[in-house]
């Protein structure tokens, strides 16, 4: 099968296709995908459920807690629907779960990944408005402007993940195999490279570049305008939130270089040979970032420094304390406390 005959194929984010979908083995490149996948499944959902816990259930609701509370959210959604995304892999790139089911697994990674990156773009805007603008902070900074702000942000990723529900549709190739693919149109080449086209640009610009260009301006700004202020220095989650927003891009740059280059690979063999092996990778790491949350709330913990017999819970627990607290406590204060609770058991927070 030729790509010519493929031009409805394309190396999506949600289903990467190969020239021959039902290879009897897969490459070293899935391989490691594959692995990266099931990673990012049993680490994402009990490191996402326990900050959803801690900071839906366990605490009272505040403007930070409710944007890492959404933060969690999204990334638990997609989580519980890697399972099938693993398994489509694993059997050759055979989609045994029916048309519905395809579209669905596919809108809810793009879902994530806008609602991602809305969400710490909003965390990033926050801390500018309540740093250098506190009278207007004061004033419109509230719990229920942020439960509005979250609800716009849902409804934003749905809308802009919404034509993977339209274009994703399911295809039995003559040796019985079913793939989940992106049909563009049945067989007008030009509509299908334009919709291509569109809709990766639309992708890139709002769910990278913009959001990219308004957290640099935020921090810039933030670091240029209080450099000499011991509260962002010494912000737990000032660090924090920079930490996250750096992970993500990390994680989601080769996803979107990639997605960019596949552009030409409508004209351009050489480029399909390399986007078969490179997207496999590109798409395991972007996938990663939705179980590293938590497991960077562990890392950045100060009680780590200082006792290592405490559970995952209670690390992840104790960065969002940190965070919630941040620059209301001071550093040898702070410490003093660390070596405390490294001796008695903390107290649920009510």
């Amino acid at each position: 099968m030729q790509y010519e005959d493929l031009d409805n194929f394309t190396y999506y984010l949600e289903n990467y296709e190969e020239d021959e979908p039902a290879a009897s083995s897969l490459s070293n490149p899935q391989i490691i995908s594959l692995v990266l996948h099931a990673l990012a499944f049993l680490l994402g959902v009990p490191g996402n459920a326990i900050v959803i816990w801690i900071m839906g259930v366990k605490w009272n609701k505040t403007v930070t807690s409710l944007w890492f509370l959404n933060l969690a959210i999204a990334d638990l959604i997609f989580v519980l629907f890697l399972p099938l995304y693993i398994t489509y892999v694993a059997m050759g790139f055979h989609w045994p779960f029916g048309k519905w089911l395809c579209k669905a697994n596919s809108f809810i990674a793009l879902f994530n990944m806008f609602a991602s990156v809305f969400f710490l773009t909003a965390i990033s805007l926050d801390r500018y408005v309540h740093l250098i603008h506190p009278v207007f902070s004061y004033k419109y900074r509230t719990v229920k402007n942020t439960f509005i702000l979250t609800g716009i942000i849902w409804i934003l990723a749905t809308l802009i993940g919404s034509p993977a529900l339209y274009f994703k549709d399911t295809l039995t190739l003559p040796d019985n195999v079913t793939i989940c693919y992106n049909n563009f149109h049945p067989n007008d080449f030009h509509l299908i490279v334009l919709r291509h086209h569109v809709l990766t640009w639309v992708r890139f610009v709002c769910g990278y570049l913009f959001p990219l260009l308004t957290m640099v301006i935020c921090y810039s700004l933030l670091i240029f305008q209080v450099k000499k202020s011991a509260i962002l220095t010494s912000s737990r989650l000032f660090w924090t939130i920079l930490i996250i927003v750096v992970a993500f891009f990390i994680c989601w740059t080769p996803y979107h270089v990639f997605s960019i280059l596949e552009l030409s690979a409508h004209h351009n063999d050489y480029l399909h040979d390399l986007l078969r092996d490179a997207v496999p990778l590109s798409v395991g790491f972007a996938f990663i970032n939705s179980c590293l949350n938590p497991i960077l709330y562990v890392l950045l913990s100060k009680r780590l420094r200082f006792c290592f017999s405490v559970t995952f819970s209670e690390l992840v627990k104790h960065t969002l304390r940190e965070v919630s607290r941040s620059g209301t406590i001071s550093e040898p204060v702070w410490n003093a406390m660390n070596l405390q609770l490294c001796e008695t058991p903390e107290t649920p927070e009510v």
